[in-house]
């Protein structure tokens, strides 16, 4: 093992949250049982930032969020959630709770990839996933809803006699 003790510790916590090569003298099994475990840490605190995002994506959001942050390090728990949203979005497969979220989001702050959120000072328009959401003085409104696919796609739901199913008062 070479070099001072804090390039040493600075080559592990690379391998353990940002995709760097495995330091010399870690055995790779627990290694990477610790890498797992910081990603799915870290996985739950943007869901705690992006709760729409996450359950639009359900059953898929760890593998999603593990997938997108192999090879990144953190920014923040609200950035990696922004960053991810925005990756989603460019390959078409942002949820609608997601966008709506993106959109409220970028809608009321300013956020270049690089730098911390700040609020917007002038009106604002953002649209993500068919969302809008405007901003001004301050306040931000979702204006429409991202679009939701259809609950049937074969129609009105049929009861067991073949009728459409419907409720009344």
């Amino acid at each position: 093992m070479t070099g001072t003790l804090a390039e040493r510790q600075a080559e592990l916590v690379a391998a353990l949250v940002a995709g760097g090569p495995s330091p010399a003298g870690f055995a790779a099994g627990p290694l990477a049982a610790a890498r797992a475990a910081l990603r799915r840490k870290r996985a739950g605190e943007v869901a705690r930032h992006w709760p729409l995002l996450a359950a639009g994506l359900g059953a898929a959001w760890p593998s999603t969020f593990a997938d997108w942050a192999a090879e990144r390090p953190t920014g923040g728990s609200l950035r990696d959630g922004w960053d991810l949203a925005r990756a989603l979005r460019e390959r078409d497969a942002l949820p609608p709770g997601g966008a709506e979220e993106l959109a409220v989001r970028e809608a009321g702050l300013r956020y270049d990839g690089r730098r911390a959120p700040r609020p917007r000072r002038l009106p604002a328009v953002a649209r993500a996933g068919g969302a809008v959401a405007v901003q001004i003085a301050g306040r931000v409104r979702l204006v429409r809803p991202a679009a939701r696919p259809p609950a049937n796609l074969g129609g009105p739901a049929r009861d067991a006699a073949g009728s459409a199913a419907w409720i009344s008062d």
